[in-house]
């Protein structure tokens, strides 16, 4: 994946440096992003509040579902001599940062800004501590014992994490995923034009860098796309050690 990603790094840097609107934009948004999801991550602090305040809430979901459980420590829930360890991953901190980067990637209206907090962090949030529940009830619950040829790591019980957080819960987080963004262009319209000018500026370059090392097309780039003008601002299995798998 890294020697994949070097000739959209080498783009980005090319056309970052040459002032390009789109890019800047896009860059705009990786910074959002990332300073969101720094403090949790850089700052153990930061990161294992939220992460308490995570298992908190679950667990109180759960016992509202009649699902009671123990702690065995202060992020690994426990049913059934089965046992779940929360991490930062298992917050949905990391999704939340990469939404609100996007919709912060293009220039929007205070309203628009509110309106596309109020979309991405607190639905997320709460969608993520539903998905949390419904995997620690399927795992220690046992609920999808099948297929161990292609679910199981060897570890007992472990299809049933498998199929809970590695199949079911994805595909419903991506469809949720799918769904917020297209929100978030319905409330920022120009997201649509950027995300557009984006595809044909790296598709262009893509193209004519291959057609130049197979010998066709011109020795000169293909200028780029000229933008419009944005608008005025209006259970990971058990390890050898005991420790519980990872929601």
């Amino acid at each position: 994946m890294a020697v994949l990603s070097i000739p959209f790094l080498y783009i980005t840097i090319k056309y970052l440096l040459a002032g390009n609107t789109e890019v800047f934009h896009l860059s705009r948004a990786a910074a959002v992003a990332f300073l969101i999801y720094a403090p949790f991550t850089y700052i153990p602090d930061v990161g294992n509040l939220l992460i308490t305040g995570v298992v908190t809430e679950v667990v109180w979901l759960l016992h509202v579902f009649n699902y009671p459980v123990t702690l065995d420590a202060w992020n690994i829930i426990a049913q059934n001599g089965f046992r779940v360890e929360i991490i930062l991953a298992c917050t949905g901190i990391q999704s939340i940062a990469i939404m609100l980067g996007v919709a912060a990637a293009v220039p929007t209206t205070l309203r628009q800004k509110v309106f596309a907090f109020l979309l991405v962090a607190p639905t997320i949030y709460i969608l993520n501590l539903f998905r949390n529940v419904f995997v620690i009830m399927a795992y220690t619950g046992q609920w999808f014992p099948y297929w161990s040829d292609v679910a199981s790591n060897g570890e007992y019980g472990y299809e049933s994490f498998f199929w809970a957080h590695n199949v079911i819960a994805e595909l419903l987080a991506l469809v949720a995923l799918i769904l917020i963004a297209y929100g978030l262009f319905v409330l920022i319209p120009q997201l649509g034009n950027f995300a557009d000018d984006l595809y044909q500026l790296y598709y262009g370059e893509i193209v004519h860098d291959f057609d130049r090392i197979r010998g066709k097309g011109p020795q000169n780039p293909v200028p780029a796309p000229v933008p419009e003008a944005a608008p005025a601002s209006k259970p990971a299995g058990q390890d050898d050690d005991n420790r519980p798998p990872q929601e």
